[in-house]
């Protein structure tokens, strides 16, 4: 016997999107807690738990404590060398937790963990945040080279900006041993441009204070690239900058 139109069940529906659901969810849940609103208050705007929100916080790269840093980091070793269903009980093991509590300290990542070095076009959007979020905690919590260095990786191919307001971002390149060789390839509609290491770490020595405004590119010596530094140590919240050079600089 044919099945009539109406006896067909539509098993999937094509406007459907998992993702843009988890991101519009995402995106709406940021916004409230931007505006000061606990993660209780959030879960009741939104009929989600706070457990869920605290995630999709996470999942933003917009939630700091203490026990979360300590989950992703224990979670991140041991994940190097582990399936994900392993790391989460390792880490279970190492700091006493739960296996919901630590599920609930790690981004959706639907099971897959991306290693630090993975090209930001083949990891989402959310693991790419948490990328940014984890390196720039680091460097605040303990400026030094060894953190600036792991910024720099984590932001490669990140649209910067320079103090007039004019795009950039960067490459690395990998050599012997397969590790990054410390020399940037900034791309620029001109073409692309090398910046040494060595230029990065002179006007990082040059930095005053951490956090400290910095009113112009040239306030970190006169080092070749230093347009381009300047627009990645204020993202890097190495330095702060004037209101109207922020305006530029954040401007989409």
């Amino acid at each position: 016997m044919a099945k009539t139109q109406s006896s067909v069940r539509k098993l999937v529906k094509p406007e459907y999107s998992a993702e843009k659901n988890l991101t519009d969810l995402m995106d709406a849940t940021v916004a409230l807690y931007k505006n000061n609103m606990s993660l209780q208050a959030i879960a009741e705007d939104l009929s989600l738990n706070p457990i869920k929100v605290r995630k999709l916080l996470i999942t933003a790269g917009v939630y700091q404590s203490d026990i979360a840093d300590a989950v992703q980091q224990t979670f991140q070793s041991f994940r190097t060398t582990q399936d994900y269903k392993t790391a989460v009980s390792s880490t279970m093991i190492a700091l006493h937790l739960s296996r919901p509590s630590v599920t609930s300290y790690l981004p959706y990542e639907k099971g897959v963990y991306f290693p630090e070095d993975a090209e930001a076009e083949n990891i989402s959007a959310g693991a790419e945040r948490q990328r940014h979020y984890r390196a720039v905690t680091a460097l605040k919590k303990n400026p030094c080279e060894e953190n600036l260095w792991k910024c720099v990786v984590a932001f490669r191919g990140y649209k910067f900006k320079t103090m007039s307001g004019l795009s950039f971002t960067y490459t690395l390149k990998k050599g012997r041993g397969d590790e990054f060789t410390k020399e940037l390839w900034i791309d620029r509609r001109e073409g692309s441009k090398s910046l040494a290491w060595s230029s990065v770490m002179l006007a990082y020595h040059n930095i005053g204070k951490i956090g400290e405004v910095v009113d112009r590119p040239k306030a970190l010596g006169d080092i070749r690239g230093v347009s381009y530094i300047y627009g990645m140590f204020y993202r890097f919240g190495l330095i702060d900058v004037p209101d109207k050079v922020k305006e530029k600089m954040t401007r989409r």
